[in-house]
């Protein structure tokens, strides 16, 4: 047995990281001492060495405790996985690397096939060759699937991009995207469902809108006008069918604010000077 202060000198995890795990329930100490002090087992232990490779992979704690509490949780397998990824994290970087010593000679590379979708394309072709009822269910043949793959290709350093401002790197972009298609026939379903409340839905999120913009003169970081953001926020999860949309997708809809299509759009509906309003509110929301 250890010491939570031993394990934190052996890992580098503070102490007080520790006792957090124990309070979220993500990494329970094994027993306490009569005095109440944390005690760690070598099975506790090589519990949180998974923990760490989860987190070296940029997953957030609640994603690792609901897949560590999995009845069928396979260490093996998931050593195999976290493997495959980390290799290709560092294969990815160790280009972006060489792409950095190159720009730092003052070379000019504009170069964007180190921020390639590789593995997402991948992951496109083997749905395609394993469901290929639900491709041509839902894509009305496989060559119109094979078409979406194809732009895909041609237009994989803007959608990189894109991936990495959404989720803040392409690997976290792909785990999602592997994650949809491996649960696509249940995502389909709750789209259906969804589509049948469409008009409910988008009344109920007018309705929200209506209530943030309901006097623009308030200030966005007012009680009031976060406590009709929290809502406006709320709904939104509520309504994305459980589909991880990425840390920066908040930001990105921040940023679309002061595009001047949806600017237009916004305060012709809400009032001059609405879609600035929002932004405001939601930036305070997501940054303080």
């Amino acid at each position: 047995m250890k010491s939570i202060s031993q394990v934190a000198e052996l890992t580098g995890i503070s102490v007080r990281t520790l006792q957090y795990y124990d309070e979220i329930g993500l990494l329970k100490p094994t027993e306490l001492t009569s005095s109440g002090y944390r005690l760690y087992s070598d099975e506790a232990l090589q519990k949180l060495q998974q923990i760490l490779f989860f987190r070296e992979l940029d997953f957030k704690l609640k994603e690792i405790k609901e897949i560590l509490e999995k009845p069928d949780f396979n260490k093996t397998e998931a050593f195999r996985k976290q493997k495959s990824l980390l290799c290709i994290k560092r294969d990815r970087i160790d280009r972006l690397i060489a792409l950095l010593n190159r720009l730092e000679k003052g070379e000019s590379c504009m170069s964007f096939k180190e921020f390639d979708l590789s593995e997402y394309i991948e992951a496109l072709e083997q749905f395609k060759s394993q469901k290929a009822d639900d491709v041509i269910k839902y894509w009305g043949s496989i060559d119109h699937f094979n078409e979406m793959i194809q732009n895909v290709r041609n237009d994989e350093s803007r959608l990189a991009r894109i991936a990495i401002k959404q989720f803040g790197s392409v690997e976290k972009y792909t785990e999602a995207m592997k994650y949809n298609l491996e649960h696509f026939s249940e995502l389909m379903e709750r789209s259906e469902a969804l589509v049948q409340k469409k008009d409910e839905l988008l009344q109920k999120s007018d309705d929200l809108y209506r209530k943030l913009t309901s006097d623009l003169s308030k200030d966005a970081a007012s009680e009031e006008i976060q406590a009709a953001v929290r809502e406006l926020i709320e709904f939104s999860q509520e309504n994305s069918m459980g589909i991880d949309m990425g840390d920066g997708y908040w930001d990105m809809m921040i940023e679309g604010c002061s595009h001047e299509p949806v600017k237009a759009v916004t305060d012709k509906k809400y009032g001059e000077g609405a879609s600035e309003f929002i932004a405001r509110a939601l930036s305070y929301y997501f940054h303080h």
